[in-house]
């Protein structure tokens, strides 16, 4: 009987449950996948770097560096064309510099763009993953525009205000099953899952 039945553990990054519930959704059971309440690490990580990559690899490398385990990390960005590419690294504080209020985010953001023809605007996710010391990235993008007002009452932070391309619904209006098919992170997760499944033949 073959031994190898115990799931391989990564660490990600986040207490974020929202973000938690999502990527071990798409993951599905091929890996055990902990947060950091589960390693027992209570730091608030710095996300300084001006970048969603140098963020994501911000918090991958003081996970590696601090609790010596193999880790993936993430950053998403909305980047709206009519805002010059904002909100962007400034995404879950766009609203207050020093904490994440996903209402005011999202009414910000359509005061912004109240009388704007151009809606154009996508999401991206960047995944940095550290196995012994060594660091990879993946992206995932999704394209799409802003809705003049919230719509649906599923997924979090700026679902009820994007409609992704090709499905005239917003995030929230799809629901989180769809999502989970469709959404940059998801992208990013599958192109990582792809190197995971490679890294275990």
């Amino acid at each position: 009987m073959n031994e190898k039945t115990t799931k391989r553990k990564l660490v990600f990054a986040t207490n974020n449950a929202h973000k938690l519930s999502e990527i071990c959704a798409i993951i599905g059971d091929k890996f055990e996948i902990l947060s950091l309440n589960d390693i027992e690490c209570f730091a608030d990580i710095p996300e300084t770097a001006d970048t969603l990559e140098g963020n994501a690899l911000q918090k991958a490398k003081y996970v590696y560096n601090n609790y010596g385990l193999d880790c993936f990390a993430d950053d998403t960005g909305l980047e709206v064309d009519a805002l010059g590419g904002r909100p962007g690294v400034h995404t879950a504080r766009y609203a207050f510099p020093d904490r994440y209020d996903p209402e005011a985010n999202t009414e910000k953001l359509l005061q912004e763009l109240d009388g704007k023809e151009n809606r154009r605007a996508r999401f991206r996710t960047a995944i940095a993953y550290i196995r012994g010391g060594e660091k990879y990235l993946f992206e995932g993008v999704v394209e799409g525009e802003i809705s003049t007002e919230k719509r649906g009452d599923k997924g979090f932070g700026y679902d009820p205000v994007f409609i992704p391309e090709n499905t005239g619904k917003t995030f929230a209006e799809l629901g989180v099953e769809v999502k989970n098919q469709i959404s940059h992170r998801a992208r990013a997760v599958a192109k990582l899952c792809e190197y995971l499944a490679a890294e275990e033949k």
